[in-house]
């Protein structure tokens, strides 16, 4: 079998085979990019990883091209279903090109509407706006109090509609399409859930049999049948009862449109699971989960593109 080449994390190499890599990073479904590609050259996934998170995307957005992606959350969770328990997609955190948005219809109702494969900050220059803009409140494209980014009032309504902000046009799913299952997702859609269902949803250290049913959980994974694969494979390799699961919902100022993208925790050997102190360091701390935050610092993206191995170094046999 060929091999699609390495990720390499701190110095550590990870060879992965071609298969391998299109089973895990293609997505949750069959992939349109996957389809048109695979036959010209193979995919190979590069890891992104700055200390600040503008530059992390910008690089991955750079890599992935017009053929490939930068991994959203239920394409990372895919991942980790598709992977041995040593490959450093369970080893460390990442950032997912995913992002929940608080907005409001025209009707008055809130709901929580994520995107995945990138929405409003699917820009680097929208992100940075975010990260460098003042603190009044009445900068719209500032951060909140609990360092979310607001939203314009036009994003959030064109938002509501499926419309990106560079023009594209998104497919907006309801939580009940998500949770009953939608086969051929495309790589880039929205969902939209009530915000009151959002805010009493679990937070916390949560059990696993709770987290199987989880609203917010089960959109971030892209449904029910893709979230009960990842919570099994993620119970069996930490061995313990329950797992990180956070969101703001519950003390934010929902009337103020905002966003916050999607992370996943990771450590390395599978220890530390359950909100245990420990050391922290640069990548490989307690596994807290899935959570949604504004990353103003540290961020480390996947990205997936075709490479034309019989041009790379990365193949070549340097063993004498």
């Amino acid at each position: 079998m060929a091999f699609l080449g390495y990720l390499s994390v701190n110095g550590n190499n990870y060879r992965l085979t071609r298969r391998k890599m299109v089973q895990a990073l293609a997505g949750i479904a069959a992939c349109p990019i996957a389809a048109a590609t695979a036959d010209k050259h193979p995919f190979r996934a590069a890891i992104f990883f700055e200390s600040y998170a503008t530059v992390a995307f910008q690089r991955a957005l750079r890599y992935a091209g017009d053929d490939g992606f930068v991994a959203s959350m239920p394409q990372l969770l895919h991942a980790r279903c598709n992977a041995e328990y040593d490959n450093i997609i369970w080893n460390t955190w990442f950032t997912a090109n995913s992002e929940e948005n608080i907005v409001t219809t025209p009707a008055g109702n809130t709901v929580v509407l994520t995107v995945h494969g990138g929405g409003v900050f699917a820009d680097p220059g929208r992100f940075e706006r975010s990260l460098r803009a003042d603190l009044r409140r009445d900068n719209r494209e500032g951060l909140t109090a609990q360092y979310a980014a607001r939203l314009t009032e036009k994003e959030s309504q064109d938002l509501l509609r499926g419309r990106l902000p560079g023009g594209d046009e998104i497919p907006v799913y309801t939580f009940h399409d998500i949770k009953q299952g939608i086969k051929g997702l495309p790589m880039q859609y929205g969902v939209s859930l009530d915000f009151k269902t959002a805010k009493s949803g679990a937070r916390n250290y949560v059990s696993f049999d709770i987290l199987r049913g989880d609203p917010n959980m089960i959109i971030r994974a892209g449904g029910a049948e893709y979230l009960h694969a990842y919570l099994d494979k993620a119970q069996q390799r930490h061995d313990t009862e329950s797992m990180g699961n956070w969101h703001s919902h519950q003390w934010i100022d929902s009337t103020d449109p905002q966003a916050r993208i999607l992370n996943i925790g990771g450590n390395r050997g599978g220890i530390d699971s359950e909100g245990k102190d420990t050391q922290l360091g640069w990548g490989y701390d307690a596994d807290d989960g899935i959570g949604a935050s504004w990353p103003a610092g540290l961020a480390r993206y996947v990205a997936v593109a075709p490479r034309d191995d019989s041009i790379s170094l990365g193949t070549l046999d340097f063993v004498l």
